[in-house]
């Protein structure tokens, strides 16, 4: 059985009459690569905060045992210790963009109580992981986006600590940044045992961690690794757009015996769910039959296999995006 890295428990957060985190519970274990995906306003932020020890847990009377603990130690108790076996990335930059990468990582080694040779020894040692050895006379500023993340990066990791959370830490950087960032992360994981911990609201970054946790509204909706979370729908997915919804999915209920989920304007057909769908010969053909008898009332239909964002609408009810942002939830 893996040890915890991280241990939630009963977590709950209020601020004022609003509902954060509503008596959530998981672990971690040590030495994996963990995403916590959400929407905006699903409770990622709070929690983050929370494991960070930005803010204190709360004990309120709907969960008084509220608690979380780093390798064993409970971040109440001991706040030093798990502060010191924790490295943080926040979303917001904190690298000084009129320093060099050198001087940065210089003033970060002397507020961990680093000094002299050691110090020196550990901006060498976490450049070299990360490929800044070559750019510690450059001014920040004139850094690109993903190298700057890498800065930040190093920054937290000159203490050699055996966690490693971050906030959202791939936000504005382009898709390449992302995928030179998830491999410096695995690199990291695979050489030194790290635990990683990352709050993400992009599905396909959530898509590449060991496993994930999906929080909707302040609530753990979700928890395993991805394939496994898709497997849990079976089989493929139709989604059919059009201009009366309500109308379509009595007509297609009628015709073909299966009952549409309507989400957010949109009709789904799930393979498991329905046994008329399962008869088809294949999807080809179920989509050629709806489209033969209803293609005129039609925008779209697509299909393919399950994907997160599949099992966030199987558990929620709503799509994790809507028109083009996500979706609101009220944090």
């Amino acid at each position: 059985m893996q040890s915890a890295a991280i241990k939630i428990e009963h977590l709950s957060f209020h601020y004022g009459e609003r509902c954060a985190l509503d008596d959530v519970s998981w672990d971690v274990n040590d030495g994996e690569l963990f995403a916590l995906l959400g929407p905006n306003g699903s409770g990622k932020t709070t929690l983050f905060r929370l494991l960070s020890t930005l803010i204190p847990v709360q004990h309120l009377p709907s969960s008084p045992s509220s608690s979380i603990r780093v390798f064993g130690t409970s971040v109440e108790s001991d706040l030093s210790s798990v502060r010191h076996q924790m490295g943080v990335v926040f979303q917001s930059p904190s690298v000084d963009g009129k320093l060099t990468v050198f001087e940065n990582l210089r003033l970060q080694a002397s507020l961990y109580g680093l000094t002299g040779k050691m110090a020196g020894d550990r901006i060498v040692e976490v450049s070299q992981q990360l490929g800044i050895s070559e750019r510690q006379h450059d001014i920040v500023d004139k850094l690109s986006g993903g190298l700057r993340r890498r800065l930040e990066l190093a920054k937290s990791l000159l203490h050699r600590p055996r966690l490693l959370i971050m906030d959202e830490p791939t936000t504005g950087l382009d898709p390449a940044a992302r995928i030179d960032l998830w491999n410096v992360l695995r690199q990291l994981q695979q050489d030194s045992g790290m635990t990683i911990f990352m709050t993400t609201h992009l599905l396909e970054e959530a898509e590449r961690a060991d496993r994930v946790a999906i929080l909707n509204a302040g609530q753990l909706v979700a928890l395993d690794q991805p394939d496994v979370l898709r497997q849990q729908l079976g089989g493929d997915v139709v989604s059919i757009k059009c201009a009366d919804p309500e109308s379509l999915s009595k007509l297609l209920a009628a015709e073909f015996n299966v009952q549409p989920r309507l989400v957010d304007g949109q009709l789904r057909l799930e393979q498991d769910a329905d046994a008329a769908i399962a008869e088809a010969s294949s999807n080809v053909a179920l989509v050629q039959r709806i489209m033969e008898q209803f293609g005129d009332q039609i925008q779209s239909i697509t299909v393919g296999r399950p994907s997160l964002e599949d099992v966030f609408i199987s558990k929620t009810g709503h799509q994790f995006f809507q028109s083009g942002e996500l979706v609101p939830t009220g944090e």
